[in-house]
């Protein structure tokens, strides 16, 4: 019996890829996708293979990060000989070569794709919601425009399925991160439903999109999918529906020739 894709936002797409279905935005003109439950990607190199091939690039040029749930940023610049075997601990990476693919494995965290139209360059952060109570998604931004002079008003960003307000329950210390981290009353009010007793429903997607425009970017220029990964646990892979059995996606982009 096959798995019916859940709809999801207009912005964006469900694809045939030779290994399964993935997710495009629409509006996001570089080679990127997001994956789905057809792909576990644990170990399994045949699987990172695939990916890599459907961004057009050969494996040892998908280039993966060590996830610690921070927000310290990985570079790969035009003509390194880095692998994409090696993984430096980091959740942001940042790129301005087309040779290369650039990722993040999520499970439930937000995977935060990021294009500049102008220079080329592009990233990739995973923000769940440690990242996000540090503001993975705008330093993502400070990387591209301190490394490549990107401008923020010119970005383009999507951000793919992750746990929703409405499975996302969290305790009250997941709040006081987000205050440890800056957010102001206005922002936790926003982010934050109230649940039972001292519990709180965490919007993700809404958390890092604001923290997008808070960086300066056009809010008509982020695109979210609408997708929870723990409602659609059936189509996407989630920590909190499977935990140690579940499996990850990948959320992954490839840069493109600036426009000058």
């Amino acid at each position: 019996m096959l798995m019916s894709d859940p709809q999801t936002d207009a912005a964006f797409e469900w694809i045939d890829e030779p290994w399964g279905r993935a997710l495009r935005c629409r509006h996001l003109t570089a080679p990127h996708l997001f994956t789905s439950r057809d792909l576990v990607l644990r170990d399994d190199e045949r699987e990172w293979t695939q990916v890599a091939a459907s961004l057009g690039v050969d494996r040892a040029h998908l280039r993966l990060v060590r996830q610690v749930h921070g927000v310290d940023v990985v570079v790969a610049r035009r003509g390194e000989s880095r692998r994409g075997s090696e993984r430096p601990t980091a959740d942001i990476i940042v790129s301005d070569d087309p040779s290369v693919a650039v990722g993040v494995r999520v499970a439930d965290c937000a995977p935060v794709l990021i294009h500049d139209p102008s220079t080329g360059a592009v990233g990739a952060a995973h923000a769940g919601w440690r990242g996000a109570a540090a503001n993975a998604a705008g330093a993502a931004v400070r990387a591209l425009q301190q490394t490549f002079g990107s401008h923020p008003a010119d970005l383009v960003a999507a951000i793919g399925p992750c746990l929703g307000a409405c499975c996302g329950e969290v305790g009250p210390e997941v709040v006081d991160a987000f205050r440890v981290g800056g957010a102001v009353t206005a922002q936790i009010d926003a982010w934050f439903t109230p649940g039972r007793g001292d519990r709180s429903f965490l919007d993700l997607e809404r958390a890092n999109r604001d923290q997008l425009v808070r960086a300066g970017l056009n809010p008509a220029a982020i695109f979210g999918s609408g997708l929870c990964t723990k409602t659609h646990h059936d189509r996407l892979h989630s920590y909190r529906a499977g935990r140690e059995a579940a499996g990850r996606m990948v959320g992954a982009i490839r840069a493109t020739e600036g426009q000058g």
